[in-house]
């Protein structure tokens, strides 16, 4: 378990720590061409918040209550996550461009 901030300090509200239960070292998946070569196309990065919220709702089964109380965030910030995250998964099927999962 590890807590997670896209955000230090600046104007505004403080942002909210998000608890990210898998602990992420970075991965990158990438599409391969004809040949088996990984594509070379500018990359889609997915925050570590989307890549949990994925996890717990799609994998793991959970409601998004279930999920947002787990991660310790309220259910509209994890709602605006997940539809992130997703737009981003099928951007990059769509666009065949590699995925990169930031730690």
């Amino acid at each position: 378990m590890r807590r997670w901030c896209w955000r230090i300090r600046g104007r505004g509200r403080p942002p909210k720590e998000r608890l990210i239960r898998v602990g992420l070292g970075g991965f990158i998946f990438a599409p391969l061409n004809d040949s088996g070569i990984p594509v070379q196309r500018p990359p889609i990065h997915l925050r570590p918040d989307e890549f949990e919220a994925l996890r717990l709702v799609y994998l793991e089964g959970k409601t998004q209550e279930e999920a947002a109380r787990l991660m310790r965030i309220s259910r509209g910030t994890l709602w605006r996550a997940l539809d992130s995250g997703r737009r981003k998964l099928v951007q990059a099927l769509v666009e065949r461009r590699p995925i990169v999962v930031s730690p």
